[in-house]
């Protein structure tokens, strides 16, 4: 049996019947969108971080797309961004009219290297869009000071970090608005595609909502476009209430299996994961490093052990963005990264007897490399 990357099945035994439960409960109230569920959890959304406002949407991407255009992002702005993180963040830039400016990561934790950010300001800038990448936050204080400087916009992508904190602030609470994506694998995972944006700007709040509902303010009325149709349906919308409850729990789970593995890997060759001084990492993903990377996943496989890259392409080198006209090698550490790092199993039910397979093979291979 191969042990993959990431499983749910364990942990839909442990919360079936609640899950259940909430879909039933869907079901029998004779509304499958946008009613009491959503509005729950919307509200217990923004009270987590809190905000006073979360607008639930279909997926990640779309709370990227809605939020770039709540804060005034369209045709002919930059958004300042990096490259090593999933396409989707780009997308959204890219979808807007917008025009995505990366700066390159840090060789230390893989994320935005803040310090670049300034230089890749110019009079077209927008917005800055850090992305707390594998479950810890960018350094927010600089690109706050940045975004006051030149009248900026700063939106977090927290697709990622879902819980985590920065000398205790909670990620997607410092920018003017948040976005967050429940895909299953997520820290906070739906049992499908789902999202949200949380903000505590009552004028971006009613934005994102006309947005996601066509562009209406009232039933069949167009107020403006262009308008989406980018609803949280109402039992996934339920699920994720539920599952938020045990949002903490989850993150501590997720920090346990990352203890196990810190402490098993310590003396390998492997680059573990740095945790930024002031960080409350979530572990998203245990994202490690090594040379001989493609033959260690290889060696992994035929063991039964599967492993992930996160990400195998920078953006700026897919043939989908080529139009930006980002050479190769213009971002060094986030390149090189591509050809280093993975994931090893992580998720908050990965059992100790699993998670010491992971281990026991992974030791094996590298003493054998």
């Amino acid at each position: 049996m191969t042990l993959r990357v990431w499983d749910y099945l364990d942990e839909y035994e442990a919360e079936r019947e609640d899950i259940l439960d909430a879909v039933d409960q869907v079901f029998r109230s004779g509304q499958l969108v946008l009613g009491p569920s959503t509005t729950g959890f919307e509200q217990e959304f923004a009270a987590y971080h809190g905000l006073a406002h979360g607008v639930g949407v279909d997926n990640g991407t779309n709370a990227l797309v809605l939020a770039l255009r709540a804060l005034g992002v369209g045709p002919g702005d930059e958004v300042v961004t990096v490259s090593n993180t999933a396409a989707p963040t780009v997308i959204a830039i890219d979808q807007v009219g917008a025009t995505p400016v990366f700066v390159d990561v840090r060789e230390s934790d893989y994320l935005m290297d803040t310090a670049q950010a300034e230089a890749a300001v110019t009079p077209r800038t927008r917005c800055l869009l850090p992305v707390h990448l594998y479950g810890q936050c960018v350094d927010l204080a600089p690109l706050e000071k940045l975004a006051a400087r030149h009248g900026l916009a700063l939106l977090e992508d927290c697709a990622q970090s879902h819980g985590a904190r920065q000398h205790g602030r909670l990620a997607g609470t410092t920018g003017q608005a948040a976005a967050f994506s429940f895909y299953p694998t997520k820290v906070l995972g739906a049992y499908g595609d789902a999202g949200a944006v949380v903000t505590d700007d009552p004028a971006t709040d009613a934005a994102l909502r006309r947005y996601r509902y066509y562009g209406m303010e009232r039933r069949y009325f167009v107020e403006r476009t262009p308008g989406h149709n980018a609803r949280l349906d109402e039992v996934h919308a339920e699920i994720l209430r539920r599952k938020l409850r045990r949002l903490d729990g989850y993150v501590e789970a997720r920090r346990r299996v990352a203890a196990r593995y810190a402490e098993a890997l310590a003396d390998t060759d492997l680059v573990l994961p740095e945790v930024v001084p002031g960080n409350d990492h979530v572990y998203y993903l245990y994202v490690v490093r090594h040379p001989r990377r493609d033959a260690i996943i290889e060696a992994l496989r035929s063991l039964g052990v599967e492993l992930n890259v996160s990400y195998p392409w920078p953006v700026h080198t897919m043939t989908g963005f080529a139009h930006l006209g980002q050479p190769a090698g213009s971002l060094p550490v986030t390149e090189a990264l591509a050809g280093e790092i993975f994931s090893l199993p992580m998720y908050a039910s990965l059992t100790e007897e699993r998670q010491d397979k992971v281990i026991a093979a992974l030791r094996e291979v590298l003493r054998t490399l």
